[in-house]
């Protein structure tokens, strides 16, 4: 009767325990993304601050207008090369097909100091030897991914800072909150037109 009394208590105790445990987790997540869209604000101001971060004008916006911060996506060489937008034969165009290897990180939190990595193409340390490319046509990635792949050249790596208006904005998913800013770390390794049965422009 003792052992039939236990059991039914630890029955009774279960919700509890179940409830205090998904409060953790969801105080936990709080914690890492608390004021996210105030702090993703903040990190955009530092981006357009940073004078070593080129900054090109989203596609989809007026070119002829100075426009607002959220309104560019800032880049970086992770090649040790000057950034240029000059040639642009050698430039993805917005219907071409790419073979790009890319890792995608939100701003630093409290658990990831460097960035959560929400998306990759890859695992472990890029190289251009081992990195497994992933192949999609231009146009078929976030605004400010699909900016910056129209100035690259092909063989160029690149690290790319998007503000979340020209991402996901308000929207989330399992691997990021809404208005999460993402930093991409892209290699263009080939890029061709859709009527090319082999890809002119290769690198590596």
């Amino acid at each position: 009767m003792k052992e039939l009394k236990y059991i039914l208590l630890a029955l009774m105790m279960l919700p509890l325990t179940l409830a205090v445990s998904s409060c953790s987790e969801e105080n936990e997540d709080e914690d890492e993304f608390v004021n996210w869209q105030v702090r993703n604000d903040e990190m955009q101001s530092q981006w357009a601050n940073n004078s070593s971060l080129k900054k090109l004008k989203a596609y989809t916006m007026d070119p002829n207008t100075a426009g607002g911060i959220s309104d560019y996506v800032y880049v970086e060489s992770l090649d040790g090369t000057a950034i240029s937008i000059e040639d642009d034969l050698f430039m993805p165009i917005f219907t071409d097909t790419c073979r790009v290897a890319y890792r995608g990180y939100l701003i630093p939190s409290k658990s990831y100091p460097n960035g959560y990595i929400f998306d990759q193409s890859y695992l472990g340390d890029f190289k251009w030897t081992t990195a497994a490319p992933y192949t999609a046509v231009c146009s078929s990635f976030v605004v400010g991914f699909t900016t910056a792949l129209m100035k690259m050249h092909v063989g160029e790596r690149w690290r790319v800072y998007i503000p979340y208006q020209l991402a996901y904005g308000g929207n989330s998913s399992t691997s990021y909150p809404a208005y999460s800013n993402m930093i991409f770390d892209i290699a263009l390794f080939e890029k061709w037109k859709a009527r090319d049965n082999v890809p002119p422009f290769k690198t590596r």
